[in-house]
């Protein structure tokens, strides 16, 4: 008996169809996500991309994957399927977790999304979420003691803000200036946008929950500080090192937060006529030096541009993720970039609005798919971020409103 012959399989171009967030808030007692669950803040993403878009039906969306760092308590138990449950999706909506630490969220991106190149899927929901006010970075975690006792790293590699000021030693022309002022234009940048109703639509209303003072609904960022001077910048402590460089207000803070996104095959969105945000070109991951960890993003853009054929000059737009000022600066110097280079985070970055961790990619990814809608002269764009333990991640995007295609 002949077995049946096998279909052919070509792969499928893969779309961001549209992408939310609940506001961010600061970790600890005092933040507006205090006594709110991680896993209700996965539940209000989902339902608000459904809500947003009545024409996929929910039974057509064949994976949820959400990230975060501490898979414990509220942010464990499979949080993608356990999610999808607790969102009222079908049953039948299989789910699963993610951790790759800050690229998290990017990480389910670019694996659901291979999974639809790829024919397995059709439409899938990513994100990823983090509630650090509840469960900080590394809480329960056992490192293998052959880590430090056989130097397989420096102690320092388990201390964002370490490997921050490692990166201040290799790279000596990054000063603190610099950082202080890339910094304070994050916030600068951020309040233009938020004025100018650029932050805001992309963002879900959440019900907050107090002891003391009852219930309340987010709806704005909290990390935001508009009121930053540079002055002001120069008088903070360096808590990672005397006489150090990164500071409170050069870095990114401890915040709680949830993104996620709708992605689809091509030609399924056209189908259910969903919207097209973006195109996903390709995109790459790299490790480095785990002590100097924040300049994982150059050789992870060197990668996605060479697999894609592109090159820096392409990129029109730079989504980079600002853990750390100088991470960033790093980056842009590696690749020639000046520092107040317009189209660097335009509406500012997580030095102002916070990093959830694991949830950033995709507030990345979102931020990036709105500006696209507004700049037809811009191709391609690029999301980016350095990854605790010494890694990079970068994702290439193609604006399917560029003018060109219209020639």
């Amino acid at each position: 008996m002949s077995s049946p012959e096998r279909r052919p399989r070509s792969l499928r171009e893969v779309v961001f169809v549209d992408g939310v967030r609940t506001p961010f808030g600061k970790a600890g007692p005092a933040g507006i996500y205090a006594e709110t669950r991680a896993d209700d803040l996965v539940v209000r993403v989902i339902r608000e991309l459904l809500r947003r878009n009545p024409a996929l039906p929910a039974d057509r969306v064949d994976e949820v994957a959400i990230a975060a760092t501490t898979q414990i308590g509220d942010q464990g138990l499979t949080l993608g399927r356990t999610a999808a449950l607790l969102a009222g999706l079908p049953t039948s909506v299989p789910g699963y977790s993610i951790d790759r630490m800050c690229a998290g969220a990017m990480t389910a991106v670019t694996t659901t999304a291979s999974g639809i190149a790829f024919g397995a899927y059709d439409v899938a929901i990513a994100g990823g979420v983090e509630h650090m006010g509840r469960h900080p970075m590394g809480e329960g975690v056992d490192p293998n003691p052959r880590i430090v006792s056989e130097k397989l790293v420096d102690p320092s590699a388990l201390v964002m803000g370490s490997t921050a000021e490692n990166l201040h030693d290799r790279f000596p022309h990054l000063t603190k200036e610099r950082a202080d002022a890339f910094a304070l234009a994050s916030q600068q940048k951020f309040a233009r946008a938020l004025a100018n109703g650029k932050i805001g639509p992309e963002l879900v209303p959440v019900a907050t929950r107090s002891a003391e003072h009852g219930w309340g609904v987010a709806t704005v960022d909290e990390p935001p500080r508009p009121q930053t001077t540079l002055e002001g910048l120069g008088t903070l402590k360096t808590p990672f090192r005397p006489h150090g460089h990164v500071t409170a207000g050069n870095a990114a803070g401890l915040n709680d937060g949830a993104t996620g996104c709708l992605l689809a095959a091509e030609d399924v969105a056209l189908e259910l006529g969903l919207d097209i945000g973006m195109r996903l070109v390709g995109y790459g991951f790299v490790g480095v030096e785990p002590e100097v960890m924040g300049v994982g993003p150059v050789p992870s853009t060197e990668r996605a541009l060479a697999r894609t054929g592109l090159t820096i000059e392409d990129i029109g737009l730079f989504e980079l993720n600002e853990a750390f000022a100088v991470q960033v600066l790093a980056f842009l110097d590696h690749f020639g970039i000046a520092d107040d280079d317009e189209r660097v985070n335009p509406w500012g970055g997580a030095i102002a609005v916070g990093h959830p961790l694991a949830s950033s990619g995709v507030r990345l990814m979102t931020q990036l798919s709105r500006q696209f809608a507004e700049r037809p002269d811009v191709r391609y764009g690029l999301t980016a971020m350095c990854v605790g333990l010494g890694m990079g991640a970068t994702v290439i995007w193609e604006n399917p409103n560029w003018e060109g295609f219209q020639q």
